[in-house]
Formats: structure tokens, C-alpha cells, sequence
């Protein structure tokens, strides 16, 4: 048995380096709220929940996001 963690690939980000599976819950939760709103859905889909593409859509990359954390600390580490 490996000692490393192994991330499922299927719940993951994957441009995200630390293949946050929180990150993937949340940038999905907020695109499915979107999608719940009116938006227009990036994927020909036969799923009517919004939930469903929306997670279809983040795992395939087609949402963009932004790691205000990670964001800050870089610019903070440039600044110094």
C-alpha cells in the first residue's frame, strides 16, 4: 500500500497544482448556482441537474477560477 496520497483525478481541478478536492466542491457548488440562475451551460448535456454539469464542467476545465490566497501570497513574496 502506497503511503502517498493519491487525489481522484475524477474530483479534481486539472490546472489546480494541489488537486484540492475542496477547491473542486466549491468552484462547482458556485458555477451549479449559475447554472441554477439562468447561465448558459458550456456542455451539451441530457443531465437536467445543474449540479451535474457543473461538476462536468469544472472537471473538464472549462470554468475559470481564481486562488485569491494563493494569489496574495505571491504577490507578497514578490514584494518583499
Amino acid at each position: 500500500m502506497s503511503d502517498k496520497f493519491r487525489p481522484n483525478a475524477a474530483y479534481s481541478i486539472p490546472d489546480d497544482p494541489d488537486a484540492s478536492t475542496y477547491r473542486y466542491i466549491i468552484v462547482a457548488a458556485k458555477r451549479a448556482r449559475q447554472l441554477q440562475g439562468g447561465a448558459r451551460s458550456l456542455l451539451p448535456t441530457t443531465s437536467k441537474k445543474p449540479t451535474v454539469a457543473a461538476m462536468e464542467e469544472v472537471r473538464r476545465g472549462l470554468v475559470p477560477y481564481e486562488d485569491l490566497l494563493r494569489t496574495a501570497a505571491e504577490e507578497n513574496q514578490a514584494a518583499e
